[in-house]
């Protein structure tokens, strides 16, 4: 039986496509950076063995896949070449993996981790089902009728995907090292598109969406009337959201989601329109009122009078999102927000739009530009950002106890790189004064 070697198996993609042929019934193991990365938990707890970058680890009789972050002079990679091994990049291998399945691509600039978590939790209810969500999760079922994955943009790596359906979540400008500007990331969408066998379900109030020219049919959901889905009648509860879901004009249920926020809502509709397309009724799409959520969005910890929320949120749109969902959820606390800009190229193109989005919250504290695998420098530093936010401060691992005096208030934690460092270390500041509830 052939071992599968994943080079870089802390990548949330990575991680979760190992995950999945764990569970079904393959032999997995993997290698990456020592650092300690939040992917690796559910790694370990499925026996999966994780090592560090070596030639060695590769050998005879192993299938490799490596992460596209990888290039090929690396140590690992140019061993697999030299033995002639079978080899994948992770999209490759995604592709060939979704064709075995009634496959259902989530794809989109923002939104699309929060989206497969609640298709994939809806499907999972109701049907074998395996999936692959970008935080890390992944699950595999020999039996499964429905293989749900997220779809990156990136590198038009999704064009390796020909998926039975796509949701498609929006279209933003995004990623911009590599898309010149919208027109080229519509581009890469519209390709997308007409790879899909049977169905796209698509954000309909998204203008460039609506450009889409398709040979399967379109549906499309929203919060306007003018969609084929749309949400009305949104009220904001204690624990939640509750709204009443129209299909071409016609009352069809009302539901409720244990999420906050018009994009939590969106993520809903375009789950339960998927899902009413594929025939189920709504006391099985009801199941999205236990939706537990995903790692590393709106993930929150109540420590004193502080609310403390882990998102991954790294572009302006999303910053916008997650301020907004933790204002309608603590109406009455101010927010704080902590962000580390990941990548210079992306802050270098949005630095006005980031500025404006985080001028939102009520205090704003920044964390020095992540330097990623992508690039380690550029021609910026966080201070062209930092003139430009509103009382904006620096924050180091050094200063964190700044944090202390904003009593009875929301901290969120936003960012792609490794912002974790700068909530663990602000929760051992705490963690000595405070019990945590």
């Amino acid at each position: 039986m052939s071992t599968y070697h994943f080079i870089g198996i802390k990548g949330t993609g990575m991680s979760a496509l190992a995950q999945i042929l764990h569970d079904s019934g393959e032999n997995v193991q993997g290698s990456d950076v020592e650092k300690y990365f939040f992917t690796q938990k559910a790694l370990e707890e499925k026996g999966i063995t994780i090592m560090p970058f070596s030639a060695d680890n590769v050998q005879e009789g192993q299938i490799i896949i490596a992460g596209n972050a990888f290039p090929e002079d690396h140590c690992e990679i140019k061993r697999a070449r030299e033995l002639d091994l079978p080899f994948y990049k992770y999209h490759e291998f995604l592709g060939k993996l979704a064709n075995q399945y009634t496959s259902i691509a989530v794809a989109g600039t923002h939104g699309k981790t929060s989206t497969t978590g609640l298709l994939a939790h809806v499907l999972e209810k109701n049907f074998p089902t395996s999936y692959l969500i970008g935080d890390g999760t992944g699950k595999g079922h020999k039996d499964s009728k429905y293989f749900v994955f997220e779809a990156c943009e990136y590198k038009r790596h999704f064009l390796q995907y020909e998926p039975d359906y796509a949701i498609m979540t929006n279209i933003d400008f995004d990623h911009p090292d590599y898309f010149k500007d919208i027109d080229d990331v519509f581009d890469a969408f519209q390709t997308m598109a007409n790879q899909v066998k049977r169905g796209i379900i698509a954000y309909g109030d998204d203008p460039h969406l609506q450009r889409l020219q398709t040979k399967v049919p379109i549906i499309f959901y929203g919060l306007s009337t003018k969609n084929d889905f749309y949400a009305t009648n949104i009220e904001v509860k204690e624990n939640g959201t509750q709204f009443d879901v129209y299909v071409r004009d016609s009352y069809f249920d009302t539901f409720f989601i244990p999420l906050f926020g018009d994009h939590q809502i969106l993520n809903s509709l375009a789950v339960i329109a998927f899902c009413h397309y594929e025939g189920l009724d709504a006391a099985a799409m009801k199941v999205l009122a236990t939706f537990p959520g995903v790692k590393r969005r709106f993930t929150e910890k109540v420590i004193g009078n502080q609310v403390l929320i882990d998102d991954y949120a790294h572009h302006p749109n999303e910053i916008s999102a997650t301020i907004d969902a933790a204002r309608k959820k603590y109406k009455e606390k101010p927010i704080v927000a902590i962000f580390q800009p990941h990548t210079f190229t992306r802050t270098k193109a949005f630095l006005d739009e980031f500025a404006e989005s985080l001028n939102e919250a009520d205090h704003v504290y920044l964390c020095d530009i992540f330097s990623s695998a992508r690039e380690t420098d550029g021609d910026l530093t966080i201070e062209d950002l930092l003139v430009k936010v509103d009382g904006g401060k620096l924050l180091t691992l050094g200063n964190v106890q700044e944090l202390q005096k904003h009593e009875d208030s929301v901290l969120i934690f936003m960012g792609a790189g490794d912002i974790q460092k700068f909530q663990d270390a602000y929760e051992q500041v705490l963690a000595k004064s405070v019990q945590i509830k």
